[in-house]
């Protein structure tokens, strides 16, 4: 079976949609300035930045106003509880399975809030397992965790498919260990000069729709297109092009 190999946050769901609106609750909350929401969004960074860091900085901004654990649920509990699937990223996943793709999570963060947004989305009937850095002690675009990715599923690395939104993590994680991969752009352009993706898709609904409509090389295709039209033609057919 193919293996398909799936990043988590703002690929097959939106964190950051569920980080923005965790983060304006907060502010609500504890009467802040709601004009402080792009603040707060950019300190996070998409997850990026350490959380250590985050609570940090707002711990100084809010220290006076806000409770320490007001900043600690915001950073553990905030986005993990409010994510969603979306139904045509559920519709992609089932077609995928249908079409006989193994699909296993890769992600990087940690293993309890990870596991918060895959079960409660219902991504757990949905993927075949999932792997998070914390737990496996790699972070994408480390080979290791592509390595346990697939020893989850039981099949090979080889040949697997990588979808992800970050170039760096998903990307360039792919291009090192020689894998194909899709970025999901996410309304961005690609900017890397050293390494790109196989291919580029707005969205996860269509990288996963690309993947499991790739079929032989266009070269086999063309040969298999010549040999059907010689059939029915009755004519004999020359062997496909070197």
């Amino acid at each position: 079976m193919p293996l398909l190999l799936l990043d988590l946050d703002n690929t097959l769901i939106d964190r950051d949609a569920a980080f923005r609106e965790a983060a304006a609750a907060f502010l609500a909350a504890h009467g802040l300035p709601a004009t402080d929401l792009p603040w707060v969004t950019a300190v996070d960074a998409g997850g990026y930045t350490p959380r250590p860091e985050v609570a940090a900085a707002l711990t100084d901004r809010y220290g006076g106003t806000v409770p320490p654990l007001a900043v600690r649920t915001l950073l553990d509990t905030g986005a993990a509880g409010r994510v969603v699937l979306a139904a045509a990223t559920r519709e992609a996943l089932d077609r995928a399975r249908a079409s006989g793709w193994t699909c296993v999570i890769v992600t990087n963060g940690r293993t309890v809030q990870q596991e918060t947004k895959i079960r409660g989305t219902g991504l757990d009937r949905l993927v075949q397992g999932w792997v998070v850095s914390e737990a496996v002690g790699h972070k994408k675009p480390e080979p290791e965790i592509f390595h346990a990715a697939a020893a989850t599923a039981g099949l090979p690395l080889p040949g697997a498919w990588v979808i992800g939104d970050s170039p760096h993590a998903d990307i360039a994680g792919a291009a090192a260990l020689g894998l194909r991969s899709v970025w999901v752009a996410n309304a961005r352009a690609w900017t890397q000069d050293s390494y790109r993706p196989t291919h580029i898709a707005a969205d996860v609904t269509s990288a996963i729709d690309l993947v499991i409509g790739t079929t032989p090389n266009r070269a086999e295709q063309r040969s298999s297109r010549a040999d059907t039209a010689g059939r029915d033609s009755g004519a004999p057919h020359a062997p496909p092009p070197p």
